[in-house]
């Protein structure tokens, strides 16, 4: 006899009575169980970067076949077992769909150093950590490199003399360069740059100290020309009207043209957790698009006629539809913007399509939709950022909305105050995992920063852009950037005078990979699922954070071609050079959660910076670092049994009593993590057999 219970379609005879509860708990889900299809598709998708090699053919077509059987099995079962049936095949879906992005987007890498003529077309313009001028060429031409080995994209920062050009998007230029291939990490485990280059297309990145001079100029309409152009004259005219550091502040966030803005007012706002400002991603696309909106349908409102017959509220969301686009264009239309922009028109459409416009089942799709077309962004910090703050602020605003009964005492003029705390303390939360996992600090007093900043973002820089916007074509603008000028500054007073606060950077250690991702499917187990299950994710949580609280650091690390040496002791990590390796250096004593620089590091070594040879001893490791040809000089010297001995030229070949660690072997492994007991990790074992890594 068929047994049905709350929404089962099936026989309880028919399936083993273990299965019987899951499958209640999933039919009670019906309604949110859409909002799981972003997180399985990351799961995939995440399985995909961690694989420790490429799959071959025969794998991917018995993939496909699963994931097709799976498919044609939820055709056929019943609604409630269709779940069941649909999980793994989104899983196995986002697996394929980043493996076939990696391969579609495969192009030539450069695998020597270069140095001589290069020829392209600049598709980008942007600027380096150290404020140099860089440009992105495509249609690139190297000299001796025939087609099929060169680059499609090629990045090169400029130095030494320039000006001879004025650089946009089109034209094709010549310069003489240096180019070497993306690096690799700088420690096992640690930010693989390749890995983002290739998704780039980009094949080789360096500099130039040579003049970079026009090779043709720049086509009408060719690699967005016309609106580079006019990016250019409104943050002109912007500067112009408002000279200094407002000026240039307004121009970035109006056109994401950073070169006005001094390097200490930006390091000034990432010590104060203000710097997300001035990335225009999901906080000013929704801003903007959220004025628009609310404007425009003020605006019709005020016009009975219009109110009493057209559907005002769709006119505005158009409106501010375009208004969005308009400014994704504006801004550069880099990847940040264009998930921003897809978050925003998914919210619009539905008030288009008179559905919800703020709710997670929104959310939900605006992620599917990013990771069908860039599933790369899932391990990127913007996305994670983004979507963490997002469905935070979603969720807590709807549990308030039906838990109202606290509101009954708080007089109604609070509540927008008590909104934008809410929003600062609930985004502040949710991202400051993955902001203390990406850039190992944390802005102990952004909180504070973003409550004194934010709500002027909201409520006066932005309208004041749309006013100018607006104003513009009758030579009013100026109207709006003075109500602007203000705000700004006061923005900047803040940001100078939070990052100067003592502690106002807590430096954090680097987690082990999973810790991240398990984390957040704690966090969106227990946003999403329903019932006392859901409680669970608490505990999942906790338990990443305990690991990310316990996790060791490498004892001992070697860089890429033995350029630099570091060992942990008693006062931290003790670098084998004063100078020399230095990216490698501050990305280790970044990742160790030590905010000392490299030369205070070197000074816990105790050895003479005029010396090519560095001793180093703790943790029962002997290691010397010999430098340049003077130390390699003294190797059979300091050669002895149970000692690591790291080169930075190449060593005679022979037997050495020593480990003898040499350029050779560490073109081979890339660079090196040991521990005790000569436990050894490479970048090479650990980054794997990918399209990335050329191996």
């Amino acid at each position: 006899m068929e047994t049905r219970v709350h929404a089962l379609t099936f026989s309880r005879k028919a399936l083993p009575s273990a299965l019987n509860w899951p499958l209640h708990a999933i039919a009670a889900q019906r309604g949110r169980l859409f909002l799981f299809v972003p997180v399985l598709l990351a799961i995939g998708i995440g399985c995909y970067f961690a694989l420790p090699r490429e799959p071959l053919a025969p794998e991917w077509t018995a993939l496909a076949t699963g994931v097709a059987v799976l498919l044609l099995l939820t055709w056929r079962a019943p609604p409630d077992l269709r779940p069941v049936l649909i999980a793994p095949a989104l899983v196995g879906a986002g697996l394929m769909i980043a493996g076939q992005r990696a391969h579609y987007v495969a192009a030539p890498v450069l695998d020597y150093r270069y140095f001589g003529p290069v020829e392209g077309r600049i598709v980008k313009i942007d600027r380096a950590q150290s404020d140099a001028l860089r440009l992105t060429l495509d249609q690139v031409v190297l000299e001796n490199l025939p087609a099929e080995r060169t680059p499609a994209r090629i990045r090169f920062t400029l130095h030494g003399q320039q000006g001879f050009i004025t650089p946009e998007p089109g034209l094709r230029v010549m310069t003489t360069a240096h180019l070497s291939p993306p690096p690799a990490p700088s420690e096992p485990g640690g930010f693989d740059f390749r890995r983002l280059a290739w998704f780039e297309r980009l094949g080789a990145v360096g500099y130039t100290r040579v003049p970079v001079l026009t090779a043709a100029a720049a086509t009408d309409g060719a690699a967005g020309l016309h609106i580079h152009r006019l990016r250019m004259q409104i943050s002109t005219a912007v500067q112009a009207q408002m000279p200094g550091d407002r000026g240039g502040f307004a121009a970035a966030i109006l056109t994401g043209d950073r070169s006005g803005i001094p390097q200490v007012r930006m390091e000034e706002l990432r010590r104060s957790n203000l710097a997300h400002l001035l990335a225009i991603s999901g906080l000013h696309m929704g801003l903007l698009t959220g004025f628009v909106f609310g404007l425009l349908r003020l605006l019709l409102a005020l016009i009975p006629p219009l109110a009493l017959r057209l559907p005002i509220r769709k006119i505005a969301a158009l409106g501010a539809l375009g208004a969005g686009g308009f400014y994704l264009l504006l801004s550069g239309g880099n990847v940040a913007t264009e998930r921003a922009y897809i978050m925003v028109a998914v919210m619009l459409t539905a008030v288009l399509l008179d559905r919800r416009a703020i709710s997670l089942r929104s959310v939900a799709m605006a992620a599917t939709l990013i990771l069908l077309l860039r599933p790369e962004a899932l391990v990127q910090a913007g996305f994670q950022m983004s979507f963490a703050a997002t469905i935070a602020l979603v969720a807590v605003f709807r549990w308030l909305s039906t838990e109202r009964a606290w509101l009954n005492g708080v007089p109604r003029w609070a509540w927008p105050a008590i909104s934008v705390v809410l929003c600062s303390v609930v985004a502040g939360v949710a991202t400051a995992p993955v902001a203390a996992a990406s850039f190992n600090r944390l802005a102990e007093y952004g909180l504070i920063a973003n409550l004194l900043a934010v709500p002027l973002m909201g409520l006066v820089v932005m309208p004041s852009a749309v006013l100018a916007a607006l104003l513009t074509p009758f030579g009013l603008q100026g109207l709006g950037l003075a109500v602007m000028g203000p705000a700004i500054d006061w923005i900047l007073r803040v940001s100078a005078g939070v990052s100067a606060l003592d502690g106002a950077v807590l430096p954090v250690v680097q987690p082990a990979p999973w810790v991240l991702p398990v984390m957040a499917l704690g966090a969106l187990w227990l946003i999403i699922w329903q019932g006392l299950a859901r409680w669970a994710g608490i505990s999942v949580i906790a338990l990443a954070a305990w690991n990310w609280a316990e996790t060791p650091r490498p004892l001992l690390l070697i860089a890429p071609e033995g350029a630099i040496v570091g060992l942990i002791g008693p006062d931290g990590r003790m670098l084998s050079r004063a100078r020399g390796g230095s990216f490698a250096a501050a990305a280790w004593l970044r990742a160790d959660g030590d905010s000392a620089d490299q030369g205070t590091a070197f000074a816990r070594s105790g050895a003479d910076p005029r010396t090519a040879v560095t001793h180093l001893r703790a943790n029962g490791l002997d290691v010397v670092h010999l430098a340049g040809q003077r130390g390699l000089a003294l190797l059979e010297d300091v050669c002895v049994a149970e000692r690591i001995v790291v080169t930075s030229q190449p060593a005679p070949e022979g037997q050495y009593p020593c480990r003898l660690i040499t350029p050779r072997d560490l073109r081979q492994s890339g660079a090196l993590a040991i521990n005790a007991g000569g436990l050894t990790r490479s970048v090479q074992e650990i980054s794997g057999r990918r399209p990335w890594t050329g191996s």
